[in-house]
């Protein structure tokens, strides 16, 4: 199951990601949703398979949402997520001695 699939960033929140089928573009995708995400900027397509690893998604469950409902909202990262990866010792650098 091998699926083309663009994927458009939101202008208005930060790490938000729509993937669509390239075929459909952005015709499955609810109004609702696209009000809420702004304007969509296409940033790049890609070819998908269940073997494929994607960073922050899971690859079948991509696929699943491509299928059914035409789309997937790749949702940003918890705020937390953004420190946690930092090492201890920049975290501590401007700490008061």
């Amino acid at each position: 199951m091998k699926r083309i699939c663009s994927i458009y960033k939101s202008p208005r929140k930060n790490e938000m990601y729509l993937y669509v089928l390239k075929a459909d573009a952005l015709s499955r995708v609810p109004e609702a949703l696209l009000s809420v995400f702004g304007p969509p900027q296409h940033v790049f397509d890609l070819v998908l398979t269940p073997q494929r690893k994607l960073a922050r998604e899971d690859i079948k469950q991509v696929l699943e949402n491509l299928d059914k409902q035409g789309f997937h909202l790749q949702m940003p990262p918890p705020e937390d997520d953004y420190i946690q990866h930092l090492p201890d010792e920049l975290l501590s650098r401007n700490d008061p001695v």
